[in-house]
């Protein structure tokens, strides 16, 4: 199986990996959003949305059709459930700064990939940690430095879930539990090779 009700499906011989990547790109084509500025955050800090009362409604269907389509996006994209919920509160009447709240999101996950962004070349790091099968933070930002290639773009990726996993251990060991033998999975053939040929360099001094 490679796709399920519009979920792309990876499997291999490390595990399963689920992901949206084709509806992201589907969506943003049929909202027309392919040429549109990308945003770097899915919501502004400013100004909050209200139900802004004396302005004129917007199309309720065509608002909706937006939000659904997001809403059914959070399955993989959890970082931007705060955003879509905020904005699906207006769905009975959607006011042009509803609307424009929801065009930033479709913004965003034009800006937020996986390949870098055409404005400045930083790569987008993602990844999530878990504690047993309950899913307890993720992370999905911006890198600071300018990758020059897809491994190692994805060893940044890698080296910030390191660094979130260890932060993890230590906040566990304040309560007495041990979880320092913790495994890392990363997707990246090339950016495992690198940290295995680091691992060695390290151990030989």
């Amino acid at each position: 199986m490679t796709t399920f009700l519009g979920l792309q499906v990876k499997q291999d011989s490390t595990g399963i990996l689920i992901h949206q990547a084709k509806y992201v790109e589907d969506i943003i084509a049929r909202f027309g959003f392919k040429d549109a500025k990308e945003a770097n955050t899915p919501m502004a800090e400013r100004p909050l949305l209200s139900v802004d009362a004396d302005d004129k409604s917007v199309d309720q269907t065509y608002y909706r059709s937006m939000i659904g389509s997001l809403m059914y996006l959070t399955a993989s994209r959890p970082y931007i459930i705060f955003a879509v919920c905020q904005c699906a509160r207006y769905q009975a009447n959607p006011k042009p700064s509803h609307l424009d709240a929801v065009k930033r999101i479709f913004r965003y996950l034009k800006d937020s990939n996986y390949g870098g962004c055409e404005i400045d070349r930083k790569s987008t790091s993602a990844g999530c940690q878990f504690l047993g099968d309950r899913l307890i933070s993720w992370q999905c930002r911006k890198q600071q430095t300018v990758s020059t290639s897809t491994a190692e773009a994805e060893y940044v990726a890698a080296s910030a879930c390191c660094s979130q996993v260890i932060w993890m251990q230590h906040q566990l060991l304040d309560y007495g539990i041990n979880f320092l033998d913790t495994p890392i999975f990363c997707d990246n053939e090339a950016a495992i090779q690198i940290r295995l040929l680091r691992a060695k360099t390290d151990s030989f001094g």
